[in-house]
């Protein structure tokens, strides 16, 4: 069975850190671009960061770039997210993703993170982090 599992949430207060795991599983993530993203009450899910392991690009979004940082551990299959200086402004459900590094339309669209669309085909269960301030 292919499944993301993500963990490491919880409460913490402004100012400090966290890191997220999600493990994958029934699948190899050597030729996929993995990403995190989160969703807050009331508010759309918004992409935070991705990394590839297909080409090494990597993205986060400006709301947390320079805050967070994504790594992937082929061997472990698993892809972290270090989140630090948290704000209240992060407290969200977090989510990761998978999305096979593949042509489209004939053609690899080079930097393969994001992906196209931003379209990912395998998703995990949520991971809730709550910053109090």
């Amino acid at each position: 069975e292919v499944q993301l599992q993500a963990s490491g949430g919880g409460l913490v207060q402004a100012g400090g850190a966290l890191r997220l795991s999600c493990t994958a599983s029934g699948f190899i993530i050597d030729d996929y671009t993995l990403g995190w993203f989160r969703q807050a009450p009331g508010k759309e899910r918004e992409p935070i960061s991705c990394y590839s392991s297909t080409d090494g690009s990597e993205y986060y979004g400006d709301s947390v770039k320079g805050r967070f940082t994504i790594s992937v551990d082929n061997s472990k299959a698993t892809t972290y997210l270090q989140m630090d200086n948290l704000n209240a402004e992060d407290t969200a459900v977090y989510f990761c993703a998978a999305h096979r590094d593949v042509p489209v339309a004939g053609v690899m669209l080079y930097p393969l993170c994001p992906p196209y669309r931003n379209e990912y085909e395998i998703f995990g269960q949520g991971t809730l982090v709550t910053v109090s301030s």
